[in-house]
């Protein structure tokens, strides 16, 4: 799914512009049904295209679901982070360079769940699971395209696949030992200030999320053939 066609109302929502917009189309001032008129004359006057498979209700209530995430702070700014992350060091192809776009989105949607499980992600109003993972997707393969970003945003993944990296012998993952060079990294992290939780998320339920990024990472690995990302 194209960013363009699914974050259109997103972005006038951050700005504050959906009401006028909506005015000037003769929708309703209700915000969800803003949201879904504005989704609507889009698509009728061709500035976006439905999905493949979607209809224009299905479209639509997506548009709704998108304008609820990208207003429920921290999960808007943790997924842009995370979709940063993702597309700088889980890139949608194999070792060889064949492309392998399949890897990269199972490996997305596999941090999503892993970040709802742990209460890393909060699903915002009016959204679910697949809403979150359609998002983030969409800003994986934008953000792939960027050739701005200066910083590597994937450092914090590839410092997690490293513990996996150092606790495999012969082709098998010593978990515990990862898990716990793990535990040990966020608690450093924590202790120094170089990692600041807000009040909703313990240590433990990051440190559990970072762990289950790193089975994300090695299912990816193993996937594309990198011995290390």
């Amino acid at each position: 799914m194209n960013l363009s066609k699914v974050l259109l109302v997103g972005v006038c929502l951050a700005a504050g512009l959906v009401g006028r917009a909506a005015h000037a189309q003769g929708c309703s001032s209700g915000q969800d049904a803003a949201v879904e008129c504005f989704v609507g004359n889009a698509v009728r006057t061709n500035l976006v295209t439905i999905q493949s498979g979607m209809t224009m209700s299905q479209f639509k209530q997506y548009g709704v679901s998108v304008s609820k995430i990208v207003q429920a702070q921290p999960t808007s700014i943790e997924i842009v982070g995370l979709a940063s992350a993702v597309a700088d060091a889980l890139p949608p192809t194999n070792a060889d360079g064949s492309a392998n776009p399949t890897a990269q989105s199972t490996a997305m949607n596999a941090i999503v769940d892993a970040g709802i499980a742990s209460n890393f992600l909060a699903l915002p109003a009016e959204t679910d699971s697949q809403d979150l993972k359609w998002f983030s997707l969409d800003l994986v393969r934008v953000i792939s395209t960027n050739n701005s970003v200066l910083l590597a945003p994937g450092t914090m993944l590839r410092v997690i696949d490293s513990y996996v990296v150092s606790s495999t012998s012969n082709g098998v993952v010593n978990w515990t030992q990862a898990n716990s060079g793990i535990a040990a990294m966020m608690s450093s992290l924590a202790s120094a200030g170089f990692l600041k939780l807000p009040p909703t998320i313990t240590l433990a339920e990051a440190t559990q999320f970072a762990q289950s990024l790193a089975q994300v990472t090695s299912t990816y690995r193993a996937a594309t053939g990198r011995p290390s990302l």
